[in-house]
């Protein structure tokens, strides 16, 4: 059995969820203002997935992840997301651990496909400003995906808050 590509696994995650996307081949970018650019869109309609790495008390032994989408021109706030997700504990995932809970590597992260080896998904939650066509990472370098934010959420059970700073 071969291993997917990142495209494919996105796909055929959207294919099982019903949720219509588009690829869009964006070129090397350095920075989200550029893969903006690129894309002939505002930074703010692209929405990054973070992965954050969360514990339910402040002295807990194990770890979870959450997927985090928030706009482009935002930053996440840390204490609204912890309040949001019912954590003690919440920062963000190393690129290592990003990788390990998700299958891919950061500026290609996204909920399509993602989970770790075991087939664990994580949930997600949304800036609330986030709705419309919205532009994401596609599981690959250089290329990125549209979608309908609220087929996104519906897909995902998003959980949705004021998380932003």
């Amino acid at each position: 059995m071969t291993e997917q590509s990142g495209r494919e696994r996105v796909l055929d995650d959207a294919q099982h969820h019903g949720v219509e996307i588009e690829f869009v081949d964006r070129g090397h970018a350095t920075s989200l203002e550029e893969a903006a650019a690129n894309l002939g869109i505002e930074p703010r309609e692209i929405v990054k997935t973070l992965v954050a790495k969360t514990k339910v008390t402040q002295t807990a032994q194990t770890h979870s992840y959450l997927m985090v989408l928030i706009r482009g021109d935002q930053q996440v706030d840390w204490a609204k997301l912890r309040r949001a997700a019912g954590v003690k504990k919440a920062s963000m995932a190393a690129p290592d651990e990003g990788f390990d809970a998700t299958g891919y590597r950061p500026g290609t992260i996204t909920p399509f496909g993602a989970s770790d080896d075991d087939g664990e998904r994580w949930p997600v939650f949304a800036d609330a400003s986030i709705s419309g066509r919205i532009c994401m990472g596609a599981g690959e370098p250089g290329l990125n995906l549209f979608v309908k934010a609220a087929d996104l959420f519906d897909a995902f059970s998003v959980t949705t808050a004021d998380i932003a700073k």
